[in-house]
């Protein structure tokens, strides 16, 4: 323990408590060390999580221009759909006329 603490064997010309100063300012570098090393491990490990995902924005925002290549098709697809919605409607009103017996198939009487 005297040894670690510079009591016995230390360099000639300093007094005991000049040693300890110096050990102890020693310890407190290298726990300076050991946390700037932690340290800059973790920030590597988020710039390298960070890295991976840029990645996969990239490849979704290139992946934009196929999902979005048949946008054309909208505009027709939806005038499909009103005109089946709107012969939907008019067999609607024929079978709801012809159960009830609410007039003439056609509508006129």
């Amino acid at each position: 323990m005297e040894l670690l603490l510079g009591y016995a064997g230390g360099p000639e010309g300093y007094a005991p408590e000049e040693v300890t100063f110096w050990w102890v300012a020693i310890l407190v570098g290298f726990g300076v060390v050991l946390v700037v090393i932690l340290l800059l491990t973790s920030l590597v490990s988020m710039v390298r999580s960070i890295d991976r995902s840029v990645v996969g924005v990239r490849d979704t925002l290139r992946a934009i221009p196929e999902n979005t290549a048949n946008c054309a098709l909208i505009p027709p697809t939806a005038d499909g759909v009103d005109a089946v919605l709107a012969e939907g409607l008019q067999h609607h009103l024929f079978l709801t006329r012809v159960l009830t017996g609410s007039g003439t198939p056609t509508g006129k009487g």
